[in-house]
């Protein structure tokens, strides 16, 4: 099976080609732009080629990427006077979620996301982005202090799913996550989530009932991993590119069952080539989202809200199946 990093081998041999020359120039004083500009140009038509033909699966590596951007990046980008915040005041403070309060464009916001590491110390620290119940109350916490203050909500979501492990079931992780949906779900200000990366299973879901749901263009959203999904149906999990197709887990798929409000488009080379350019993408969609929210009445936000997933799972029967299925009664 194989991997999207296999695909991007060119294009990252071609960034390194670009790079050593601009490095060469700079050190000999020889003006080499030309054979720049054409490598530069080699490249962009190699990007768009290779991610105009992604696959689910491709996109799910994507998702996965080692560089893509967190919720700190994010944050760091689009917000300023950040204010991080710890602890569940219950048990202690969860680093595979952050959260605190800050400004987006001169308005007080309350951003949660999750977080996960970029190196093999930071993601032990992190707990490779999937919050114990800890987390969760933290992220709850966070929204309720959001709603007493009338402070908008901004989720990022980027997490493989909420830790399995003993302790956390122990200390009540299904509860946890539960609470947060029963909360959230009546919260009488705007909540707006951001699908960043990987959205896995009850994990995700923990902090994404909201008003409105985006994805990130190469980011993945479903009740269970690819991987997973192979191993129950199949009893094998390396079956997950044919799970990952079947599931309609990628942010296009999920736009076209009207479950993402916005799909936002993703620069070239995917989100880890370029976090500022990409941060603008995000600013935007957040800009238009937060402008149609704030005037709605605290009443209407929890109706349209409830709308939003009473919507989900609806289907029609159309008229000549009907016939057909009433054909089939009668004989």
């Amino acid at each position: 099976m194989k991997n999207f990093l296999d695909f991007e081998g060119p294009i990252i041999e071609l960034k390194d080609k670009i790079s050593d020359l601009k490095e060469f120039m700079s050190s000999k004083e020889i003006d080499l732009s030309d054979e720049v500009n054409k490598l530069e140009h080699k490249l962009q038509q190699l990007e768009k080629k290779i991610y105009k033909q992604l696959t689910s699966w491709d996109r799910v590596q994507v998702s996965r990427h080692p560089n893509r951007p967190t919720s700190l990046d994010y944050i760091q980008e689009l917000f300023t006077d950040f204010l991080e915040m710890h602890g569940d005041r219950t048990y202690g403070d969860d680093p595979a979620i952050v959260g605190g309060i800050c400004r987006f464009e001169d308005q007080p916001v309350t951003i949660i996301g999750h977080q996960r590491g970029k190196d093999t110390k930071e993601n032990i620290y992190r707990n490779f982005g999937m919050p114990h119940p800890e987390g969760y109350r933290k992220a709850l916490r966070l929204m309720k202090q959001a709603e007493k203050f009338q402070r908008p909500i901004i989720t990022f979501i980027d997490t493989k799913g909420a830790y399995p492990g003993k302790a956390a079931e122990e200390r009540g992780q299904s509860q946890a996550i539960a609470n947060n949906l029963f909360e959230m779900a009546s919260l009488t200000v705007p909540v707006i989530s951001i699908v960043i990366g990987e959205g896995g299973s009850g994990g995700a879901l923990g902090l994404g009932v909201c008003n409105h749901l985006h994805m990130l263009e190469n980011s993945t959203y479903s009740v269970i991993s690819p991987e997973g999904a192979a191993a129950l149906l199949w009893k094998d999990a390396s079956k997950a590119q044919l799970a990952a197709e079947t599931m309609k887990i990628t942010a296009y798929d999920l736009k076209e069952l009207g479950i993402v409000d916005e799909l936002i488009p993703e620069v070239k080379g995917g989100a880890h080539s370029n976090l500022t350019a990409q941060a603008k993408e995000i600013r935007e969609v957040l800009r238009k989202s937060l402008a149609e929210l704030k005037w709605l009445e605290r009443n209407d936000l929890m109706k349209k809200r409830y709308e939003k997933y009473k919507q989900i799972g609806h289907f029609s029967i159309k008229e000549d199946f009907k016939r057909k299925v009433k054909e089939l009664v009668v004989n």
